[in-house]
């Protein structure tokens, strides 16, 4: 588990490199003190790089080369390209002023995941959120008043990049119905957000389900949580937990499985897809928000 918060953002695409170059080390049966050796460089800057956290020098990957034994050209070429990518300025760095540490890794870890699997208890996911609903929450939150319009356009851009990506893309929702009955903005925008989520709901790309609030013992106990699963296993699954001021990253093989098993539970527990969309169409006609 790692905390972000004002720490070097772990780059996706460096993350997919670190891991790569990982699982080529343990292949052949080297250990991070060992490689450090051989590099001439410290134990920590060998984890920085598999963690994502290092950026790559063309001399430094040619070294790897050598100690893990990459001798096929085409291998070659794929992690060149690869580190070529990761050293390039990603699309959100024109918001790398107002964005947090932990949203620059949201962002990243989200650009690149196949699956995206949430559940937000106190207000909907990001990807989900209206302009106006956007930014009367970023307006609640602790963003400079100077800066809410960026991380409005910030999550409006992200949005777009998800509609555009490859239809196997998907984003998988649980919906806590308190969120849903909590009123951010005006009574407006509350039935924009309802109208748009049903609009959602017919995409096969958004799978939506609430969690309803009066039924007894759901097991929401998972508390917010993101998961991202990547295509052709790039990346093992990854869970995030946004706190107040950060977000906490759970990399560990056995605390990703107990939250996604978790979240599956909870999944199966909440309404179905058919009743989901009825429930929404409720709450905008039975003159909740007033």
């Amino acid at each position: 588990m790692r905390y972000i918060r004002d720490e070097i953002v772990p780059s996706a695409p460096r993350m997919v490199l670190g891991n790569a170059l990982c699982a080529r080390r343990t292949a052949i049966g080297l250990k991070q003190e060992d490689v450090a050796r051989m590099l001439g460089a410290s134990v920590s800057k060998v984890s920085r790089i598999e963690t994502g956290q290092h950026q790559f020098k063309e001399q430094d990957l040619a070294r790897f080369f050598v100690i893990y034994q990459v001798t096929d050209p085409l291998e070659q070429v794929q992690l060149r390209e690869l580190a070529q990518v990761a050293n390039q300025q990603p699309w959100w760095q024109a918001w790398s002023g107002v964005a947090q540490k932990h949203l620059q890794a949201v962002v990243s870890f989200e650009d690149m995941a196949q699956r995206i699997r949430v559940y937000e208890p106190l207000q909907l996911p990001g990807l989900l959120q209206t302009e106006g609903y956007a930014r009367a929450v970023i307006a609640g939150g602790s963003a400079d008043v100077h800066q809410r319009q960026s991380l409005v356009d910030l999550r409006m851009e992200r949005q777009q990049r998800f509609r555009s990506a490859d239809e196997d893309k998907k984003l998988i929702c649980v919906l806590d119905e308190g969120s849903l009955r909590r009123r951010y903005g005006t009574p407006q925008v509350m039935h924009q957000q309802l109208e748009h989520l049903i609009d959602l709901a017919g995409n096969p790309r958004y799978l939506i389900r609430i969690a309803e609030q009066d039924r007894y013992d759901l097991p929401v106990h998972l508390g917010s949580t993101t998961i991202w699963e990547f295509s052709a296993r790039i990346l093992p699954d990854i869970a995030y937990a946004e706190v107040f001021d950060g977000g906490l990253i759970f990399q560990d093989e056995e605390q990703v499985d107990k939250r996604k098993k978790a979240f599956d539970r909870l999944r199966g527990a909440s309404l179905s897809p058919a009743g989901t969309v009825r429930r929404l169409k409720h709450l905008a006609s039975s003159g909740y928000y007033r």
